[in-house]
């Protein structure tokens, strides 16, 4: 069964499969090998600057790449929307806060809209904005996400965003969790962690190797990160790690860290700048029992198709 769906027609794809705009992990090397394998490659600024856009739009030169941002962090560095619009991206993906101060200059740059979601109430304002895509995301997910599971959210995004379509993300890094997001409805898959095991990825060996050797249970929604980082997210919406020794000594025991905060975010900066995993943060999500290797992008993609489209075909012979 080939793998096609409105989304993928639409926007030209060949498949519709979306990188997610992991910050500072999706830079324009991935994206652009995401989109030369046949799906959307999306570059992630996270909190890097306008430079650091131009930058990866450059490594990305000569593919149909898109970009996403923490829709707060634009508040505070308007610069960035307009580094990324001057590099004509195809779609702009906006995650957390008030999309709507931004949607006016998306479109006028040319760029498709994509809003994420992780909640009724989010989607709902979400669809008031009439996006060209919205994401579900489920607390499966890597990095930043709140706490409801994809398959209990995905249903009601997609009811309550009507005529616009929905790509499932949290979690899905195997054929088989692609075509049961698709089974259910979704319009694409937006995938993470397993994109961020490949040679393309930002990133050190250490970490791409830990995210083979990690599963599911390795895995902890905490706040610790944020708070060695003196990065303020709202309190609903946690993180998805590997669980490490920084994990360990301060998951659970949040008001501590609090009180050590100056010596814990001076060690955390000298851990970042010795690569040291077993303090810095691996975000990940859920699911990591699919991943088997490092490897590259293209071969990542090409399996993931193949395992979707024999899911699928499986799942219609039934």
């Amino acid at each position: 069964m080939a793998l096609e769906t409105s989304l993928s027609k639409t926007w030209g794809l060949r498949y519709p499969i979306l990188l997610a705009p992991m910050g500072a992990v999706a830079g324009g090397a991935l994206a652009r090998a995401i989109s030369n394998a046949g799906g959307l490659g999306l570059i992630g600024p996270g909190y890097h600057d306008a430079a650091w856009i131009e930058h990866e739009f450059e490594r990305a030169e000569g593919a149909r790449v898109g970009v996403g941002f923490i829709t707060w962090d634009l508040a505070k560095a308007p610069d960035k929307l307009h580094a990324a619009l001057a590099r004509r991206p195809f779609a702009v993906m906006l995650s957390f806060g008030d999309a709507a101060p931004y949607v006016d200059a998306i479109r006028r740059g040319g760029a498709r809209l994509i809003l994420q979601v992780q909640s009724a109430a989010a989607a709902r304002a979400a669809a008031a904005l009439k996006p060209d895509l919205i994401v579900a995301q489920g607390t499966e997910a890597g990095g930043h996400g709140a706490d409801q599971p994809l398959l209990s959210l995905l249903p009601e995004v997609i009811e309550l965003a009507g005529p616009i379509p929905v790509a499932a993300a949290g979690g899905i890094a195997s054929g088989r969790s692609a075509a049961l997001t698709l089974a259910l409805g979704a319009a694409g898959v937006l995938v993470g962690t397993r994109f961020f095991a490949t040679h393309e990825a930002l990133g050190t060996a250490a970490a791409k190797q830990r995210l083979v050797e990690a599963s599911a249970a390795s895995t902890l929604r905490t706040r610790v990160f944020d708070i060695v980082r003196r990065i303020d997210w709202p309190k609903e919406f946690s993180g998805r790690a590997i669980a490490n020794d920084f994990s360990a000594r301060f998951h659970g025991r949040e008001a501590e860290l609090e009180t050590r905060l100056e010596l814990e975010h001076e060690r955390y900066r000298a851990a970042v700048a010795a690569a040291d995993i077993s303090t810095v943060v691996i975000w990940a999500g859920q699911g990591l029992d699919a991943i088997h290797a490092v490897e590259p992008a293209s071969e990542a993609m090409a399996r993931l198709v193949e395992e979707t489209e024999r899911s699928l075909a499986a799942h219609t012979q039934k």
